[in-house]
């Protein structure tokens, strides 16, 4: 028996990527799972998850037995965050674990970002988070239950050129999960951060394009001491793991899978 059999997981940007990867590893532990995905179009340089990919990544999940449900979902809008909730307690009976995943990126220097890129970022990376937990929290302090880790990234713990906007929203779930941490702790809900370095994902690598770094990668990859160019989705899936399996002790934290990236930080 898994260590997460019969509990129930709401991965957002769950099709591809970090999700996917998330999904098949608490699959693998006895979670049934939703993955909820595929976004509007956005003006962005790669290619954003699709209800393919979001098929796809549900029949690798149910191939561990378990139950996946795939759900079309912006995390930019509130209504359909809280219909696809109800879907999820509705369908599988109940909801404990919440992986807030979704994200976007966009390069460039700050004074080169434009309006629309600005919004896309903030209202998918920060206030997507918003509208989900938001959304989950009434269910998990219902079950007297909860499980949630929200993926900020290595931006969120230090400057990186050409990343600033990027970054404002992934120091800011930072600072939302925090807070939210100390407001559910008696409640036997947990919230806790997770802060990968460049993933090797289609969001940094599209699927098509020789498996070389970008220029923006290979400058983040010299102030890495760890010297390898990114990490594998499976990396973060180990360190999601811990913290959902954790017994309750672990909350309001930050853990970083960063190649060292941070260590000169004081």
């Amino acid at each position: 028996m898994g260590a997460l059999e019969g509990r129930v997981a709401f991965i957002t940007g769950g099709a591809r990527g970090q999700g996917r990867a998330h999904a098949l590893a608490l699959a693998a532990e006895g979670a049934n799972v939703v993955i909820a995905d595929a976004p509007r179009p956005m003006n962005l340089t790669y290619p954003l998850g699709t209800e393919d990919d979001l098929r796809a990544t549900a029949k690798e999940v149910e191939e561990f037995g378990g139950l996946c449900l795939p759900i079309p979902m912006d995390v930019r809008d509130p209504d359909a965050v809280s219909a696809a909730v109800d879907e999820t307690v509705s369908s599988l009976g109940g909801l404990d674990i919440l992986v807030a995943n979704a994200g976007i990126v966009s390069t460039g220097p700050l004074d080169e970002v434009t309006d629309e890129v600005w919004h896309q970022l903030v209202d998918t990376n920060l206030t997507g988070v918003f509208h989900v937990l938001r959304a989950v929290i009434p269910v998990m302090r219902r079950r007297r239950f909860g499980r949630i880790v929200v993926t900020s990234s290595m931006g969120g713990r230090m400057g990186i050129p050409e990343l600033g906007a990027y970054n404002a929203t992934k120091w800011g779930v930072i600072g939302l999960a925090k807070s939210v941490a100390l407001e559910v702790a008696k409640e036997g809900i947990t919230v806790n951060v997770i802060c990968p370095t460049t993933v090797h994902t289609p969001m940094v690598q599209p699927v098509d394009a020789d498996d070389v770094p970008d220029e923006l990668v290979q400058r983040m990859m010299r102030a890495n001491p760890i010297p390898q160019p990114w990490i594998e989705p499976e990396d973060v899936s180990r360190g999601l793991l811990y913290l959902v399996t954790d017994p309750g002790v672990v909350t309001g934290s930050v853990l970083e899978i960063g190649l060292g990236g941070s260590a000169r930080i004081h």
